[in-house]
């Protein structure tokens, strides 16, 4: 049976992919590839009955994916279809599984005192390290936006950082007061002695080389939660779901709105504590 290899590298060499999607479609189509060839079918042979049979498969026994990730292999082997087949050849009946809606597990404000905290000190490492996480959380970043910083990202007159986010989507968020603080303190105090001659990367490792993702995941073990802590927060002060949106850099209000759903829950309890009928 001829191969797919060369139609699957033909789709990931596509510019419509970035590179994280690149990286995860890659893995995606090998495992479908795999399958094909172990079922004995052609790529012009996938229709809804075959695309219900990988389904199942990849839910089942040892496998036992979760719905998440069945759901994005299914999404990468339709846009692989439709790439090299074109859209009328995808089958538009096998619906990948319900994701099941999780709540964002944000850290209460004393916990992210307590993850500050625990970075503080007056060498050049625990300097940078504070300034990344008091960054993150005043300014709602991914990991891959804090490591990607430039030195002119942020604007201290302005009070204001520039973000590169995904998609190449640009966004300004506003500079919190103790962020300023910490990132003005680490370049006066601590990125002299951490660089080796000419970078523009905001955060450098003790090499003088920017940092990448796993450094914030050194730092707490899922990062991603002060971004979480910044838009909860943010809601329960009273910002709206759309300014929120903007913040975040979500190129949909439904992502964002997850964050209601968070909110209220602190509404119940709220209600229940105040309400003379509650």
């Amino acid at each position: 049976m001829e191969s797919l290899r060369p139609a699957i590298e033909r789709f990931l060499d596509s510019p419509g992919l970035s590179e994280s999607t690149r990286r995860a479609y890659a893995s995606d189509l090998r495992d479908f590839e795999d399958w094909l060839e172990r079922d004995r079918r052609r790529l012009d042979d996938v229709d809804v009955a075959a695309l219900t049979a990988y389904t199942a498969e990849l839910g089942r026994g040892r496998r036992g994916l979760s719905p998440a990730t069945v759901a994005r292999r299914l999404a990468a082997v339709r846009s692989f279809m439709r790439f090299t087949l074109g859209a009328t050849r995808v089958p538009e009946t096998a619906i990948p599984p319900r994701r099941r809606r999780r709540l964002p597990d944000a850290p209460k404000l004393a916990e992210v005192e307590e993850i500050v905290d625990a970075a503080a000190g007056d060498g050049p490492l625990a300097l940078r390290d504070g300034a990344i996480l008091e960054l993150t959380y005043s300014c709602g970043l991914r990991s891959a936006e804090v490591v990607g910083a430039r030195l002119a990202d942020v604007d201290f007159e302005q009070e204001t950082v520039h973000v590169l986010g995904k998609g190449a989507k640009e966004r300004v968020v506003p500079l919190g007061e103790r962020a300023a603080y910490a990132v003005a303190r680490y370049l006066r105090d601590a990125r002299p002695h951490l660089a080796r001659g000419a970078c523009d990367a905001l955060f450098l490792s003790a090499r003088g080389r920017p940092l990448d993702t796993s450094h914030l995941r050194r730092l707490m073990r899922n990062p991603h939660r002060l971004r979480h802590a910044y838009a909860t927060h943010l809601l329960e002060g009273g910002a709206d779901l759309r300014t929120i949106q903007e913040l975040l850099g979500h190129s949909s209000l439904s992502t964002t709105q997850v964050y209601s759903h968070v909110d209220a829950r602190r509404l119940r309890r709220v209600y229940d504590s105040s309400h003379p009928r509650s």
